[in-house]
């Protein structure tokens, strides 16, 4: 099974964090976003996966390399245009050979992959939302098959949000729709969008099912990240440590080569490799590596790489290599 994963996006809402680190590669419960799909992948005997880098994408491919052994290519996309763009300058491995599953590189889907890899029809993860004007939708006619996906609709036609997980049995069929929208220049916003291929390839008789996903954490804003790192904390915690200069409360993730004294940590605090809490409260937080928080009580942040915050600083979203002295 092959798995192609865009991984290009600008991330601008999740600025000052995506200025200087590509939006895969921000932790939630614990480790990046990419680790999560990847092992997800790995853990289910996906062993060759194509990744559309872009925006910062040597740390893409530097990450990737030094933590998996995996057949993996990387392509680049050169021009912020949609994640239908993304996955159509990949076309060169949508081929007939075999079924390929498509992931977005910010979503972190927790789902039966063998399940969904036993499929003999292409399919589309969905999951009902209460907003879907945020998402892509699916709409299903009588016999329970997508009749028409839509992306972000003013006007809400179907609550079942596409949750950015596909598996499509003839990638060739898509190859050919993705050429097509990009020589039609069917664009919204400015931009390609995936569902709008997948819509061609409807139209012209491939039947796509839906795969109901229970767990799905959308981490596009700073919000978003924050409630994936409870959600995801709560649902997959990992061991407490027992450390004799500090107090770690589940649910919490805490890296073995972070360093805490005097210190209250979680519940809903994930503390990366390197980072340094000292004197300090810190819950419901991302902690990144190499960040440094001393007599402070931090509530509800993001703090970025090799970022320090001194003193009593409380709601934050900090940046790397930031100082804030309070």
């Amino acid at each position: 099974m092959k798995a192609i994963i865009p991984c290009a996006g600008l991330g601008t809402r999740l600025r000052p964090h995506t200025l200087t680190h590509p939006k895969p590669l921000l932790h939630v419960a614990g480790k990046p976003i990419l680790a999560h799909i990847l092992d997800e992948l790995v853990a289910k005997g996906v062993r060759q996966v194509v990744l559309v880098i872009g925006h910062h994408g040597e740390q893409l491919i530097t990450y990737v390399r030094r933590h998996y052994a995996l057949d993996v290519h990387f392509v680049e996309q050169t021009e912020p245009l949609g994640n239908g763009h993304a996955v159509y300058v990949a076309r060169e491995y949508l081929t007939e050979e075999e079924p390929v599953l498509i992931v977005f590189g910010d979503t972190i889907v927790r789902a039966p992959l063998p399940e969904l890899l036993g499929q003999r029809e292409s399919v589309a993860g969905v999951r009902k939302v209460a907003d879907p004007r945020r998402f892509g939708v699916a709409v299903l006619d009588d016999a329970g098959y997508v009749r028409q996906l839509v992306e972000k609709p003013e006007e809400p036609v179907s609550r079942l949000a596409v949750v950015g997980l596909y598996l499509i049995q003839r990638p060739a069929r898509l190859r050919e729709a993705l050429e097509r929208m990009v020589r039609e220049r069917r664009m919204a916003r400015g931009e390609y969008w995936l569902v709008d291929a997948l819509q061609l390839m409807l139209d012209a008789g491939e039947r796509m099912r839906p795969f109901p996903i229970d767990h799905w954490y959308d981490c596009g804003t700073v919000e978003a990240l924050l409630l994936a790192n409870r959600e995801l904390l709560d649902l997959e915690a990992p061991p407490v440590p027992a450390l004799s200069d500090a107090v770690v409360l589940p649910p919490s993730a805490v890296s073995p080569g972070a360093r805490l004294s005097r210190c209250v940590v979680g519940p809903y605090a994930s503390i990366a490799e390197g980072a340094e809490v000292v004197g300090a409260i810190v819950r419901d937080s991302i902690v990144h590596p190499e960040a440094v928080i001393e007599d402070a009580v931090v509530t509800g942040a993001v703090i970025g790489e090799r970022a320090r915050v001194i003193g009593r600083a409380s709601r934050l979203n900090v940046g790397d290599h930031t100082r804030v002295d309070l």
